[in-house]
């Protein structure tokens, strides 16, 4: 089957990608406006982009209605957030701030997290988050403003918050982290299957 996306109807395209993407990593991202208000909201349209600088990705979409999602108008006011990283722990709290709140309402409260000041940002972390990066914002790369749309975010990690008991010599305990990743509707997975495959030298000629 070959598929042409431009004759597809938008949420058929999004069921395609989230169905077929997948497991997706969660960022879990915190935000203020310009009165210092919170807000927090997943995303699992997210991945890493470099280590020099550390340099994390993100995609806010467009809302049905139009408008952008009130990370993506946030940053723009205060150019700097957190990735707060959420496990099988949280899983329950990311879930409730993904509820749509009015703009200026935060899903700290209503997910029942905690914000703790930052080192570097004036952006609170999630206290119950395993893992937060501090990021300052890079750059904004809008694809489309249209329903059905987003942007790329780019942020450059500051700092980097990790529980001590998940960050063993040098290395992330996966056993201890327990993370988890989106698939598609309501489903997540949870990571409790892994294997490992040694990279093939190259021939020698």
């Amino acid at each position: 089957m070959i598929i042409n996306p431009k004759e597809l109807a938008s949420q058929d395209c999004y069921k395609l990608m989230i169905g077929s993407i997948l497991p997706r990593p969660i960022a879990w991202v915190s935000t203020i406006d310009e009165a210092g208000k919170l807000n927090l909201a997943p995303f699992s349209y997210f991945s890493a982009i470099c280590t020099q600088p550390m340099t994390l990705l993100f995609s806010p979409g467009i809302l049905p209605n139009g408008e952008k999602k009130n990370t993506w108008r946030n940053i723009e006011k205060v150019p700097e957030f957190v990735i707060n990283i959420c496990n099988n722990e949280t899983a329950e709290a990311m879930n409730l701030s993904a509820t749509v709140l009015p703009y200026g309402e935060s899903e700290f409260e209503w997910a029942g997290v905690t914000p703790v000041s930052c080192e570097m940002i004036a952006v609170p972390r999630v206290a119950e988050a395993p893992v937060s990066f501090e990021c300052v914002l890079q750059q904004i790369v809008t694809v489309s403003e249209q329903p059905g749309g987003g942007a790329a975010i780019f942020g450059e990690v500051q700092r980097i918050h990790i529980r001590d008991d998940i960050y063993q010599d040098g290395y992330v305990n996966l056993e201890v982290f327990e993370p988890i990743g989106r698939l598609a509707g309501n489903s997540y997975t949870r990571i409790t299957n892994c294997f490992d495959m040694h990279r093939v030298p190259p021939p020698e000629y």
